[in-house]
């Protein structure tokens, strides 16, 4: 077996191979940037070699340094994760020049599914279904709309070097197709070095499912079942699991047999997937093929009970595969959240800055954290805004959906924005738990984006009743203090009133607050455990948080309910405090009847109006404008594109309106909420 293995990646995946590598007794050497010094993957790894500056284009994508580093620490063999260099044919040829194992597969296969053009063309050969569509180049935006025409809309339009959703843009009519062919193949050329593009039809309401591959030297090619990933935003993967709620044997079989046929085509070794794309009917068309370990990988691990980046190691070493296509099971279920920092309020702009406080939900059977962050790193602008992939595990999908709900509940993230609420809400939608997905799903389930009214309705006892439980706890303890001190005790209020909002849309519940009656008995027992009375409802809560701890969980009893564990998130600020459950983030105050009364009284100041302003969502790069000083322009009117993450995003004129003044010129570099143009 190898002694030694170089990471040629980042962040949780290089962490995830460095895991592995440590069970098996094979040392491991990290690569970094000058942004990733400090590192996760860094100090984990046995040796670690910088490779250069932040950007990726000047370190993580330089072939020879990468090389040299292997020959400098004497690696045998280099894991490429996924993303950067893991699909580039001329990293594997270069490596095998230097007499180094690539853990993936030969620079032939790499090659062939790389570009989904001719990858296509093999999967017709290899009696594979695909897409009805154009596969040649497209060589300019007239060329583009005549193909879309004759295939039929809507069509996709799609890099054919791409992944991950850049390059891709749904047209649905000739307008569409001339603004998608000129994103679609800058963003190529910016992500990939290559603007080629192809079109396809669009299939309506379609599930994107794909199939885990994984083949050896020895001839044997088997596969590891499907994941399930049409919950997609921008084309990104928000949500995968596995199996698919929609899959019969029959269908998986197929399809399995399929993916085999594919990768025997083009003679794949190790790990790769096969991305299909399913209609309501199951017949299912061939998407692409990814030559290199999958980001949502984990969840086909936890129902087949494989390690693949082991597999992927053993297989690169040349052994053969220790089991056949029958000895595959899947058992129980699997689901995959990712993390982001984003803020899923603000269109799921990227979020970035150090991580004030990072907490992230106790692993175990049931839970698995996959990450390459820690509290006091930050979140580059330079690298994909993942925080982690959250997975839970359970007998059945419901199961496993409610394991999701508390681990993310437990997740607790400060100092940058994070995508949570998004991901609790989804959890909580009926479509989703009956499993009637699509890759259209978020589309339609939030016509307008993610707003706090996206959250499901939560019955205001639980967080009325634990607000006031912890500020009693606090006001006893502060109270019992100042008796101490000062030789005179004071008595607490029993009713406190706990009130939220501002203005007009302030609201106030009463609450009774008495003591819990086992927990003179009961040691373990913490000072917000209690009975609350909040209306008619009666709330008995048990918990052994104490002071200053940002989680509370406890066995909540509602009434005569059965008594449930709930994790609540709880923050002091200032006179109040900041509350988080099942996505819902409330800040409350908690105050005495009269105080109540005397806050209902105070002026309310309202926010400034900006209408007049076009602001920077996120921090990027200014790449164009599209109006000048003194220009009348349209509600939908594009404005300017600003970059980031290797995105570009349109901002378009919400009303209409004359460019008073450019305050940004085009190269600008951005912060968030910065203005770029002002409004007469």
């Amino acid at each position: 077996m190898f002694k030694k293995i170089l990471i040629a990646n980042r962040g949780e995946i290089a962490c995830r191979v460095i895991k592995t590598a440590r069970k098996m007794g094979i040392k491991t050497v990290a690569v970094y940037s000058d942004a990733d010094k400090d590192a996760l993957h860094v100090q984990m790894a046995d040796e670690a070699v910088h490779i250069g500056e932040a950007p990726t284009a000047k370190s993580y994508l330089q072939i020879d340094r990468i090389v040299k580093a292997c020959k400098q620490t004497k690696a045998e063999a280099v894991h490429p994760g996924y993303g950067f260099l893991s699909e580039n044919r001329a990293f594997q040829e270069a490596l095998a020049k230097a007499k180094i194992v690539f853990i993936g597969p030969d620079a032939h296969a790499i090659q062939a599914m790389g570009d989904k053009i001719e990858s296509k063309k093999l999967a017709v050969k290899a009696g594979v279904s695909v897409v009805p569509g154009f596969n040649g180049v497209i060589k300019d935006v007239a060329h583009a709309m005549k193909i879309a025409k004759d295939v039929g809309y809507p069509v996709m339009i799609k890099a054919s070097a791409g992944g991950g959703g850049k390059g891709m843009r749904i047209a649905r009519n000739e307008g569409e197709v001339r603004e998608g062919f000129e994103r679609a193949t800058s963003e190529a050329k910016s992500s990939f070095g290559d603007d080629r593009v192809f079109i396809e039809r669009y299939i309506e309401q379609p599930r994107h499912i794909e199939i885990q591959v994984l083949a050896d030297r020895k001839g044997n090619t088997f596969y590891l079942g499907e994941r399930e990933c049409s919950i997609q935003r921008r084309h990104q993967k928000v949500i995968e699991e596995a199996p698919s709620p929609f899959l019969d044997a029959k269908t998986r079989k197929a399809m399995g047999e399929q993916a085999v046929a594919l990768a025997k085509a083009v003679k794949y070794v190790s790990a790769g997937t096969v991305e299909f794309i399913v209609d309501q009917k199951r017949n299912f068309y061939f998407l692409e093929m990814n030559t290199r370990l999958q980001v949502e990988h984990p969840v086909t691990e936890m129902v087949t009970g494989l390690d693949l980046v082991e597999l992927m190691i053993r297989i690169a070493y040349g052994e053969k595969i220790p089991f056949a296509q029958k000895n595959v099971q899947l058992t129980g279920w699997a689901m995959e959240s990712r993390v982001y920092a984003e803020d899923p309020y603000r269109n799921f702009l990227p979020s970035t800055g150090r991580l004030v406080r990072y907490m992230p939900p106790l692993e175990g059977k049931n839970v698995r954290v996959d990450t390459g962050v820690y509290e006091g790193g930050e979140i580059s602008v330079y690298y994909d805004p993942m925080i982690a992939k959250l997975v839970t595990y359970g007998k059945t999908r419901s199961e496993a959906i409610e394991y999701m709900r508390e681990a993310l509940d437990a997740y607790y993230i400060r100092g940058v924005s994070h995508n949570i609420p998004f991901l609790a809400s989804l959890m909580g939608k009926k479509k989703f738990e009956d499993g009637k997905l699509s890759t259209n799903f978020i589309a339609e389930e939030y016509p307008d984006g993610f707003a706090a009214k996206d959250l499901p309705a939560k019955d205001p006892t639980l967080l009325t009743g634990i607000a006031a439980l912890v500020h009693h706890a606090y006001q006893a303890r502060a109270a019992a203090i100042s008796g101490q001190v000062s030789g005179h005790g004071r008595d607490l209020p029993e009713t406190w009133m706990v009130v939220s909002g501002e203005g007009k849309n302030q609201s106030a519940h009463q609450a009774w607050v008495s003591p819990h009656p086992e927990r003179e008995a009961d040691p373990n027992m913490g000072p917000a455990s209690g009975v609350v009375k909040v209306g008619a409802r009666t709330l008995t809560l048990a918990s052994a948080w104490t002071y200053g701890h940002p989680l509370l969980t406890a066995k909540i009893k509602i009434d005569k309910g059965a008594a449930t564990e709930v994790t609540v998130q709880v923050d002091q600020r200032g006179a109040g405090y900041r509350l988080f459950h099942a996505g819902a983030q409330i800040d409350v105050k908690v105050l005495t009847v009269r105080e109540a009364e005397l806050n209902r009284l105070m002026p309310f100041k309202p926010p400034p109006d900006l209408s007049k302003y076009l602001l920077s969502p996120m921090p990027g790069l200014l790449v164009s404008l599209a109006v000048k000083e003194g220009q009348e322009v349209k509600a939908g009117e594009t404005l300017a594109i600003v970059e980031a993450m290797k995105m570009e995003n349109v901002l378009k004129a919400e009303r209409d309106g004359t460019v008073k003044k450019i305050h940004q010129a085009p190269g600008s570099s951005l912060a968030v909420d910065q203005v770029i143009l002002e409004f007469a």
